[in-house]
């Protein structure tokens, strides 16, 4: 059966936008014709380079992002802006159910736009963060944050959360042991979700630096990595994530600096590096655990997921990783190499259980 699905996409980094891409091509592929929603963006950019005409883009700005150099400013801004933030979702409600009812849709799906539901049209949210990290962990904060989550995402039929059940979890307390009862049958545990596949390609790059990031952060640790390439040893592959900058390439004693790197490109270069240097991304996250790669990460000062993920995934032995502040690339590679890598989990559930849960829920 051919549906009609609108696919709103969070244009917080580039994440969102990879991990929702595996599922819009599924859908086109099984015949489905798929509105895309997001803020015009580096990610909007990517997907319509990677889709074509294969979808139709209906851009709409997202909620705002007061991003700063400093953590604490950034918590106080983020804080401030929560009136901003709840109009914004009562704007992509009424925009949603007018698209529903003007374009017939049968189906909706939001990958972390909470605005983005419908009354009318069965409504499903990618989702992999039940509780969110506060900082210092204050126990009865966070069951604060999780009911009030719980409290958006109950227009929802399904929540859909990219990431295996059990002790073999990427994202530990973000989606298992919550506080909060929340329905049964709802939460609906994916599997992570890549198109990234292993291709048996030979680890002939010892580092691959992957800059990511949002602003005044993304610049500042492209200039520590650019700074500390001639004291780093081995073959190293930069790519400096600005999708402007697409056809630069340069070298530099031996590393080769990319001004951009497209998908295609930069799965070749995962597959193709023994120890990847990066943020610690949920996304990121699921698309070494395809090849249980090393890792040595970085997270972004203020966003206290990547910063839960880093430290979880060091304290399992699995990554290395520094703030930062304190970062020191030729010890932290060192400590990579040490590092067992990232698990290796089944990566081909995903899609399978996204459509299941779309056709069982929407009927």
């Amino acid at each position: 059966m051919t549906r009609r699905v609108l696919f709103a996409i969070h244009d917080w980094g580039l994440g969102h936008a990879t991990r929702s891409l595996v599922l819009i091509r599924a859908l086109v592929a099984r015949g489905d014709h798929v509105i895309v929603l997001m803020a015009e963006s580096p990610g909007l950019a990517l997907l319509r380079s990677e889709l074509g005409d294969a979808c139709e883009f209906h851009p709409y700005a997202d909620i705002p992002k007061p991003f700063s150099r400093y953590p604490a400013l950034f918590y106080l801004r983020m804080s401030l802006s929560v009136p901003r933030i709840r109009l914004r979702f009562a704007l992509e409600h009424r925009l949603t159910e007018r698209l529903v009812r003007e374009r017939a849709l049968d189906a909706v799906v939001s990958d972390s736009r909470f605005g983005v539901w419908s009354r009318e049209a069965p409504s499903f949210c990618l989702f992999h963060s039940l509780r969110q990290i506060i900082p210092g962990r204050p126990r009865w904060l966070e069951r604060q944050v999780e009911r009030a989550q719980r409290h958006l995402l109950a227009p929802y039929r399904a929540i859909l959360v990219p990431d295996a059940e059990g002790a073999h979890s990427l994202a530990g307390d973000l989606a298992h042991d919550v506080d909060l009862e929340w329905g049964d049958g709802r939460v609906v545990y994916l599997g992570p979700l890549t198109e990234l596949r292993p291709n048996g390609a030979d680890e002939d790059i010892d580092t691959f630096f992957s800059i990511s990031g949002v602003e005044p952060h993304h610049s500042m640790l492209a200039a520590r990595v650019l700074d500390a390439l001639p004291s780093l040893p081995g073959r190293i592959v930069v790519a400096l994530g600005r999708p402007e900058a697409a056809r630069e390439t340069r070298r530099a004693g031996t590393a080769t600096i990319h001004g951009y790197l497209d998908r295609r490109a930069q799965g070749e270069m995962l597959a193709r590096s023994r120890v990847v240097v990066g943020r610690s991304g949920y996304t990121t996250l699921m698309e070494l655990s395809a090849w249980g790669k090393r890792a040595f990460f970085v997270p972004t000062p203020g966003q206290s997921e990547q910063e839960y993920l880093a430290k979880l995934h060091r304290a399992r032995g699995h990554v290395a990783s520094h703030t930062q502040a304190s970062l020191d690339l030729r010890r932290g590679l060192e400590e990579a190499e040490a590092a067992s890598g990232l698990p290796r989990l089944r990566i081909d559930t995903a899609v399978p259980r996204f459509l299941a849960a779309l056709d069982r829920n929407a009927g």
